[in-house]
């Protein structure tokens, strides 16, 4: 799949041509994947004067790491409840802090590398599509006493001020979290390894693996990798590279468009630069981008990749159903993007066996957590700290294989079902 014609090639960073792996090398640690978990890690072991070697099968942040919706903020996909359940209150506690840390890490790193082309856009707007203020004043509440984290309440009136449609009733603004240019943001972070001495390849898919002895090999389709570590962070794009991994997570597609350059006809519609997200499971999420010429409208996930055209239509159904005045906005492009998820819905991060490493399924839980993420594994691997172990409670489960990607997509229409019913009360 290309990247988009507009967006991406006129704002993204020069594309540096990396070499594909045609020899065999060695290093400390090698890692398959070249996304933001893969490159987070790879980026602090450097740092610390680790070896470094990154496979990745395409180009750096092909995947959907470089083409989401460049969403920064905390928290998971799944409720604090049920973190607390799985893990107890006082890991839910310290997970939350480190997805915390997640947005500062990002925000810190795109300073310290000078990644003009990720500046940092702040303000993200969450929104309530019925009416129930009081839930989100109890969750403001709640943030600033449990963490000293300040979440502005917005009411009716404030929400449809910038928003300009009568789907949406309350909303929480967090100045802190923010929304930028992810294939930016990695091809910077692809820049510091390599000026490090870390080594990416590109079109180099890791073929197979021999991972028993002390001594870890990775085979591509023209050279091989020989390593005392090996990090899998490859998403929803794990295949059968790794049995245990595949059958962990559930690949699912979610959906991005892009519109045609219309500032004024969109700023009708959308009057702020925050970012906007509703309250819905897989619901909408948008954000002007381009400097405000154009906007970028993502949301919806099924079990398996619709046809752009197909995936065009139903976003613009969406949107236009949000926004009616933007019915005459065309849409330049649609793209989607495998994600993997986990059954119970969180990161899955840890240590596989002695030397070998997962950092994945990360869909649905934003840029943030997944950096974080990377930096918990190395850490681990440096013996820095064991913070990783924050994860343990969920852990490497199965999935369900293609039952479990038919019960996904059952919950999900009932997801949408339940909040047709909600709205339609309000």
């Amino acid at each position: 799949m290309s990247y988009p014609d507009t967006y991406y090639k006129q704002t993204m960073a020069d594309a540096k041509v990396r070499p594909v792996l045609s020899e065999t090398v060695e290093c400390d640690t090698v890692i398959i994947g070249g996304g933001l978990a893969g490159l987070t890690t790879a980026l602090q072991l450097a740092r610390s004067g680790q070896s470094v070697v990154v496979l990745e099968a395409e180009s750096v942040g092909f995947g959907a790491s470089g083409r989401n919706g460049g969403f920064v903020s905390p928290g998971f996909a799944t409720g604090s409840g049920e973190i607390a359940k799985r893990a107890g209150s006082d890991a839910a506690r310290q997970l939350h802090l480190l997805s915390i840390e997640g947005v500062d890490f990002i925000r810190e790193t795109i300073e310290q590398l000078r990644i003009d082309g990720a500046r940092p856009q702040p303000g993200l707007i969450s929104v309530l599509r019925y009416d129930d203020g009081s839930s989100l004043k109890a969750h403001a509440d709640e943030m600033k006493r449990a963490y000293g984290y300040a979440l502005d309440y917005l009411d009716t009136d404030q929400v449809r001020s910038v928003l300009k449609s009568k789907r949406y009733f309350h909303g929480l603004r967090d100045g802190r979290a923010f929304h930028m240019h992810p294939l930016n943001y990695l091809r910077g972070v692809a820049d510091e390894v390599e000026r490090l001495g870390g080594r990416i390849y590109e079109r180099s898919a890791a073929i197979a693996t021999a991972l028993s002895g002390a001594e870890k090999t990775v085979q591509t389709i023209r050279g091989k990798v020989k390593a005392r570590r090996v990090v899998f962070t490859t998403g929803g794009y794990t295949g059968r590279l790794n049995g245990q991994l595949n059958r962990a997570f559930l690949p699912i597609a979610t959906y991005v468009m892009l519109s045609e350059e219309a500032p004024e006809l969109i700023r009708t519609a959308v009057a702020t630069d925050d970012a906007v997200g509703d309250n819905r499971r897989a619901g909408d999420y948008y954000r002007l981008v381009d400097n405000g010429k154009r906007l970028l409208w993502g949301g919806r996930i099924t079990t398996r990749a619709a046809s752009p055209a197909a995936l065009a239509r139903e976003l613009r159904r969406e949107m236009v159903g949000t926004y009616p005045q933007l019915k005459e906005l065309k849409t330049e492009l649609a793209w989607s993007g495998l994600m993997s998820y986990a059954r119970h819905l969180m990161p899955q991060i840890g240590e596989m066996q002695p030397g070998v490493w997962h950092c994945t399924a990360f869909g649905g839980h934003g840029l943030n957590t997944t950096a974080i993420g990377g930096k918990l594994v190395a850490e681990a691997i440096l013996g820095h700290s064991n913070r990783y172990k924050l994860f343990k409670p969920f852990g490497l489960v199965w999935a369900g294989g293609y039952a479990g990607l038919a019960v996904a997509q059952l919950t999900y229409w009932k997801l949408q079902a339940q909040d047709w019913w909600r709205e339609r009360a309000a």
